[in-house]
């Protein structure tokens, strides 16, 4: 027979163990709330885990407190004792005690199962099959939606929440104003240099206003600012959407009888039709200010680079890099409403949305500007 008393710590609980043979004696004391039980816990569990004992009584006459701890505790020691063939007993339990035991003790302890997942290939193909027409599905449905809900904004001004679009304009346009202004200089600087160096050799320089014009109207002006937008407002546009999904403010819209698409989608296309046009001919015309930098430190009058670019530009090649814009703004504002409404519940799935939103919507606009090149070259424009 041994006996083992362990000394209370400052949580007040404490354990006293006698042993007899094929029978063991735990006498637990003191408050068994959770740090208490974890001062007694291993003290308590190892030698009904080594001992293979056939009875196990817990004396709990002496707990002055119980909680959830300690009755996880009493559980682990049943637990213990039936994997060693032995049997758990309760004695001189208190009635408030038994009480809080009594919600737990005939329950079955959920028992966790290890598994390894064994796909074979036709099933992961097949999978990612499905989820690449679940993703198409929803982007056709959306590309739908969007546009019935354009036209109807249009035909209809009055369904549209216009304080919501100036506000998303002021995000748009005028907080990118600098940057884009900026961009569009250096830019134009930069390019009529390096074309000034290299046509400097055959006395070209006369043609660099030629070159910058034609290629900021038709082709940079557009896709740098969409580009602009994507990284800017459509990682914010994903953000925002993203974020309100997370909280299930989208349910609480629908649970009103408010469409998320008429309500969060709809103002910022139009807002993002409305911009990036205005951004664009900003960006136009800081890249030809740039060029005439170049231009007037190689010796050119300023009036012979106005007459050289707009010389060689008509309507056409304006009218073809707005409606280029207009296009890419509607699949980068798209694309990031899209992602957000797509958004994921877990704690990386805004990044993950805001992330994806600006890799799509940099490939869709280099994708329509493939488009563009190849139908405006079939055309003749």
């Amino acid at each position: 027979m041994t006996n083992r008393t362990l000394p209370a710590n400052h949580t007040g609980a404490s354990i006293r163990i006698s042993a007899n043979g094929d029978r063991i004696r735990l006498g637990l004391s003191g408050r068994l709330d959770a740090p208490g039980t974890a001062f007694v816990w291993d003290d308590a569990i190892t030698p009904v885990r080594k001992g293979s004992y056939a009875h196990v009584d817990a004396d709990c006459a002496d707990i002055t407190y119980l909680d959830g701890s300690g009755v996880a505790l009493l559980l682990k020691l049943r637990e213990e004792a039936a994997l060693s063939g032995g049997k758990l007993e309760l004695i001189n339990i208190k009635e408030e005690h038994q009480n809080l035991i009594d919600l737990t003790w005939n329950c079955d302890l959920p028992q966790l199962k290890k598994f390894k997942e064994r796909r074979g290939f036709a099933v992961a193909v097949g999978e990612s099959a499905g989820e690449i027409l679940d993703g198409l599905y929803e982007m056709v449905a959306f590309v739908g939606e969007s546009s019935v809900m354009i036209i109807q904004s249009i035909r209809h001004p009055g369904l549209v929440r216009w304080k919501d679009v100036t506000l998303s304009c002021i995000n748009i346009g005028v907080d990118s104003l600098f940057i884009i202004t900026l961009l569009g200089f250096l830019m134009g600087l930069i390019m009529s240099f390096q074309s000034a160096v290299s046509l400097e050799r055959f006395g070209g320089e006369i043609f660099v206003p030629n070159m910058l014009g034609l290629v900021m109207f038709r082709e940079m002006g557009p896709l740098v600012t969409a580009i602009l937008l994507a990284a800017r407002s459509g990682s914010a546009f994903a953000a925002e959407i993203g974020t309100m999904k997370i909280n299930e403010e989208l349910d609480a819209l629908t649970t009103m009888g408010l469409s998320p698409m008429r309500f969060l989608v709809v103002p910022k296309l139009l807002s993002s039709m409305a911009m990036v046009p205005l951004m664009t001919i900003f960006f136009n015309i800081a890249s030809l200010v740039g060029g005439a930098v170049v231009m007037l430190s190689l010796g050119f009058p300023l009036v012979t680079f106005t007459s050289r670019v707009f010389s060689y530009l008509d309507y056409g090649d304006f009218a073809g890099g707005m409606f280029k814009a207009l296009i890419f703004s509607i699949l980068v504002a798209g694309v990031g409403c899209l992602r957000g409404m797509q958004t994921r519940n877990s704690a990386s799935a805004v990044g993950l949305s805001t992330t994806s939103a600006v890799v799509s919507g940099i490939i869709m606009i280099a994708f329509a500007d493939g488009i563009f090149a190849m139908a405006f070259y079939y055309l003749g424009i």
